[in-house]
């Protein structure tokens, strides 16, 4: 733990005059030195832009953009590298899904989404049946936080499934594997909202058989600005382009357009290099450390925070489904979820506040937000003791 601590030097910070523990994780992952040497060295030594350039710098930049397109394939475990877009991130994802579905969905049509989804896997959906004049059905949720899943849901009419692997307000881990086995029996396509997931544990979407799959960078101890869509090539080939522009065209006239092959027909302008180049380095970190050992470590702060926690007076979980990730919401009886997380932040605690962007779940419990703490590979118990320490001395403070 501490040689892994060493790697990022942001822990090291001190807010209010005390040590940064940092247990934010769901918004965003710090950044190991070696994803900022790695983007620092491209600027450096390797920047230009990529594709159909003949000079030496051009030619690099390409192979390193498209050894990072490789190691995605590889840590998705991807048939081939043409089925893995870059994008602007998790959320880009989703609307490039979303906007070509739009063009493919009609009146009568069903897109079925549950309640459990981040706001990027809601709003993308809702404008596209809007525009489609499609039906947009939702998978209820149990008070444990674990979606009501049931095959009886689905019809010939649906299109498209698009779920979460785990919620991020509340670490649900749910149940893709049925939920994509049951869509397919009726022909509809699956979309994996994976942007919580990707952390925690190893995503083989052969395995899965998922159509679509999304992440993003930042919460893979990787750069901002950059994400990924993987999906089957059949569905990719058929998917209309979300963008135009620059790099995703064949041949261009006045009168027509003709476009690139995947995975380029989807990745108009000049990309995200740097960022793509950070991603991959932080693929390589969680490798080397061993997804297993991350989901591991992960679990036992989780267990050792939901027990230690749960001896505090007031204390409410919200969430508590028997498969989770490493995230806890949760209220202190009587004081409002961003009092405590202003105190806590006042002790050098940082937690994320509110409704973390999956407003219909905060509906479903008729609460305005949870104070959320989400674990990764650096935090450690101690820092848990510290959290603990810290809502009791809150809740004294405000209840």
């Amino acid at each position: 733990m501490a040689s892994i601590r060493e790697q990022f030097p942001i822990l090291k910070t001190q807010v209010n005059g005390k040590p940064l523990v940092y247990l934010d994780n769901a918004a965003s992952t710090q950044k190991p030195t070696r994803v900022v040497n790695a983007i620092a060295q491209y600027y450096n030594t390797s920047h230009s832009n990529v594709h159909r350039g003949v000079h030496s710098l051009s030619q690099k930049a390409t192979q390193l953009f498209e050894e990072a397109r490789e190691a995605v394939r590889n840590y998705l475990n991807a048939e081939s590298s043409d089925q893995i877009i870059f994008t602007k991130g998790c959320t880009d994802a989703i609307n490039t899904v979303a906007s070509g579905y739009e063009r493919l969905l009609k009146k009568g049509d069903e897109v079925l989404i549950s309640h459990l989804e981040h706001h990027s896997n809601i709003v993308p959906w809702q404008m596209a049946c809007e525009r489609s004049g499609a039906s947009l059905k939702i998978i209820p949720m149990n008070h444990k936080g674990e979606l009501e899943w049931s095959a009886s849901l689905l019809s010939p009419r649906t299109k498209m499934v698009a779920v979460n692997h785990v919620s991020n307000a509340l670490g649900t881990i749910n149940p893709i594997q049925q939920i994509i086995a049951d869509a397919h029996a009726v022909s509809a396509a699956v979309l994996i909202d994976g942007a919580q997931a990707t952390p925690h544990f190893a995503i083989d979407v052969q395995a899965l058989d998922a159509d679509f799959y999304t992440f993003s960078g930042h919460k893979v101890y990787g750069p901002t600005g950059v994400g990924v869509l993987y999906g089957k090539r059949a569905l990719l080939e058929k998917l209309p382009p979300y963008q135009g522009g620059g790099d995703m065209i064949k041949t261009v006239t006045f009168s027509k357009t003709t476009y690139a092959p995947i995975p380029f027909k989807f990745e108009a302008g000049t990309p995200n290099m740097a960022g793509a180049i950070g991603l991959h380095e932080a693929l390589n970190f969680m490798s080397e450390i061993g997804l297993e050992a991350i989901a591991s470590h992960e679990n036992r702060l989780l267990l050792y925070a939901t027990e230690e926690l749960s001896r505090i007076p007031g204390i409410r979980f919200i969430g508590t489904a028997e498969n989770k990730a490493s995230v806890l919401s949760f209220l202190v009886e009587g004081a409002h979820p961003y009092d405590v997380g202003v105190l806590l932040d006042q002790m050098g605690i940082a937690v994320r506040t509110g409704h973390h962007c999956t407003q219909p779940i905060m509906d479903y419990f008729e609460i305005p937000g949870t104070v959320r703490a989400s674990f990764g590979i650096y935090n450690t118990m101690e820092e848990v003791d510290q959290l603990v320490r810290g809502v009791m001395r809150s809740a004294s403070m405000l209840v």
